[in-house]
């Protein structure tokens, strides 16, 4: 997992604004407010098969797709079970994120992909310094989280 400092989110904001998925996230932030919230993200480039996150970890980062695609599994005693394919123009890390607990599903890189990570801290420093882009955002997250946890298949896949 690599990261840079130049943070262009027109590419991200593309990706959001054409997600197609029935749980992507569609025009949820004016482009004045993805460059207002460019400076407290940190972009992840991640190559096909690196871990993002595992099951159990602690941390309450949300990340925003930008490219490529992330299977979202656990494992149980007997095999490894997919729960979703999660791709651009969506969000990971929701679960964590609003219930500050622990990761229930692991998170890998399914294809070489770009995505945009937002940790708790930063997110506290935005909600400070632009409540309105901080309510926008957390909006955005609350409809991924309540658009999956209405279909039954991609409930659990919330992280």
């Amino acid at each position: 997992m690599s990261s840079s400092s130049h943070n262009d989110l027109r590419p991200l904001a593309q990706a959001m604004s054409s997600a197609v998925a029935v749980d992507g996230v569609q025009n949820a932030l004016t482009l004045e407010q993805w460059d207002l919230l460019a400076p407290y993200l940190v972009p992840v480039t991640l190559a096909a098969g690196e871990l993002l996150f595992a099951e159990g970890s602690l941390d309450r980062n949300l990340y925003f797709v930008e490219s490529g695609s992330l299977s979202v599994h656990y494992q149980d005693a007997k095999e490894r079970i997919r729960l979703a394919i999660v791709g651009p123009g969506s969000i990971l890390g929701e679960g964590a994120f609003f219930a500050h607990r622990a990761r229930h599903a692991t998170v890998q890189a399914a294809a070489p992909g770009r995505l945009w990570c937002l940790t708790a801290m930063r997110f506290a420093e935005l909600s400070n310094r632009q409540p309105g882009v901080a309510l926008a955002l957390v909006m955005a997250a609350g409809q991924v989280l309540a658009r999956r946890a209405v279909d039954s298949r991609r409930r659990v896949a919330s992280t």
